[in-house]
């Protein structure tokens, strides 16, 4: 398989295995939606890691596949295609992306799906789909715009251009930049810490900010409100109130 699901813990991770540079092949971009449906159904996942392994993220598309398919093969494929990457993007779970050397292209898309991204002090990251007359199409015009803005998601589309981990950071395309050889051992750190957290509460965080930044601040604020009031119904939040009440702050246990 071109992707597989471990889980360990509490924590899947989702690993692209299609060396040598992971290309996300109409196959694998299946398999990766497949994977990202089961992450969320599974109650023994309660955090996810995407990872592409020690070399690379993801390169991108495979553009030798892709050469072959016409305006009609697209207009078939194209919603499948975004619809694979939101899988992953709504998996209503702490999801954060591990990423080494490249990711370019439908590589920096599957990134932009998680809610945190560590990024190798050697990676790279872009969109240079204008460089083959295209523009990206598995979510990138919409998800790097809201991330880092939508003047600084243009340079990246209009120029094609990659940038190194360190500017990632200042972007705000990453969130943390480590050595190498510590990107998997710091992103499995951020998630086996969410996994033992109370996961709707964490559930309800997701998806209020989410649901947020697709709409106006009424309907977010409503999606807040809802949530707010609907785990005062649930054992979590009575666990954690009366933890802070006999112990103090933080040391309520949620498995």
């Amino acid at each position: 398989m071109t992707v597989n699901l471990e889980v360990a813990e509490g924590v899947g991770t989702v690993r692209l295995d299609r060396p040598p540079m992971n290309a996300l092949d109409v196959a694998t971009q299946d398999r990766l939606k497949e994977l990202a449906e089961e992450a969320t159904r599974r109650a023994d996942v309660r955090a996810v890691i995407v990872y592409g392994g020690e070399k690379v993220f993801a390169a991108g598309a495979d553009i030798k596949e892709m050469q072959n398919m016409d305006h009609t093969a697209m207009v078939l494929r194209a919603r499948a295609l975004q619809d694979s990457f939101t899988a992953v993007a709504r998996i209503p779970k702490p999801v954060v992306a591990a990423i080494t050397g490249y990711a370019l292209g439908g590589g920096c898309e599957l990134a932009l799906c998680a809610d945190y991204r560590i990024a190798a002090d050697n990676a790279k990251l872009g969109q240079p789909e204008i460089l083959l007359g295209l523009i990206p199409g598995a979510g990138g015009t919409q998800r790097l715009s809201r991330l880092i803005g939508p003047s600084r998601a243009k340079d990246l589309i209009f120029t094609g251009r990659m940038v190194k981990a360190d500017e990632a950071l200042t972007l705000g395309l990453v969130d943390r930049v480590v050595p190498a050889d510590e990107v998997y051992s710091a992103a499995h750190a951020w998630a086996a810490r969410l996994a033992q957290g109370p996961a709707l509460a964490l559930r309800a965080a997701k998806e209020a900010v989410d649901t947020g930044l697709e709409t106006d601040i009424e309907t977010g604020l409503a999606v807040e409100r809802n949530w707010f009031a609907g785990l005062f119904a649930t054992e979590d939040r009575e666990r954690g109130m009366r933890s802070f009440v006999e112990e103090g702050p933080g040391k309520a246990k949620f498995l």
